[in-house]
Parts: structure tokens; sequence; C-alpha cells
């Protein structure tokens, strides 16, 4: 399992997508900075996995969110696939989203993850 980061179009196509050797941890990267300044005027998302859970955005989570709206200068959508569903930042709300989208099946394939059926 790893932890699976995506970039999502406002039209929902996955822009760019990086991944971790950990299930616990993606590490920052400069990278993937660079692919979300290059993509600021189609990005509409940034969504990641933990494939182990939990279904909450974590103290790190926060502090990327913050930086990245700062850089931006505007308020993405961010969201946390885990085996037990899918959580989204909306307006400064943490949401359960439901039904998800298609892509988050393969972010929970591409992350190795145990989804609420068995193994994806």
């Amino acid at each position: 399992m790893r932890e699976v980061c995506y970039l999502i179009a406002k039209d929902g196509r996955v822009l760019w997508s990086d991944a971790s050797a950990s299930p616990v941890a993606l590490p920052d990267s400069s990278a993937r900075w660079r692919a979300i300044w290059q993509l600021r005027d189609q990005l509409a998302e940034i969504a990641h996995s933990h494939p182990i859970g939990p279904l909450a955005f974590s103290a790190e989570d926060e502090s990327t969110m913050s930086a990245v709206n700062a850089a931006l200068g505007r308020v993405l959508r961010f969201s946390i696939v885990a085996p037990s569903g899918m959580l989204a930042r909306v307006e400064a709300q943490n949401v359960h989203v439901e039904p998800e989208p298609p892509w988050a099946a393969t972010l929970r394939a591409a992350s190795g993850m145990i989804g609420k059926e068995g193994p994806v």
C-alpha cells in the first residue's frame, strides 16, 4: 500500500498523479508543486489517499492545504480517499462524499487499498 496524490481538473479528469512508497506518508515533492503551479488554471481539486486510514485530514494535510491556497490565491477543494469512504474540504467544511467520483476507485486501486467491499 502507498499514498497516492491526484490533481483533478474542473471537469473531473485526473491531470497529474504521483505516489509515495509509504501507506502513511506522502512526502513533499518539488515535482508536485511544479505540477500544481503549471496546471493552476485547470486545477479544481487535490485528492490523496489514506490507504490504512483515517478518514480525516492530518495536521500536515492542513498546513499543505493552507500553503497551496495561499500560493494560488484561491481556495481549492481537497479530498481524502480512505477504505471507509471519501472526505472533502468544501468551503472550510469537511463533507462526506457520496456518491464518489469515478476517479476515487482508480485512486484506491493505485494505493493498493482494501475498500469497504474488499480488495480493490
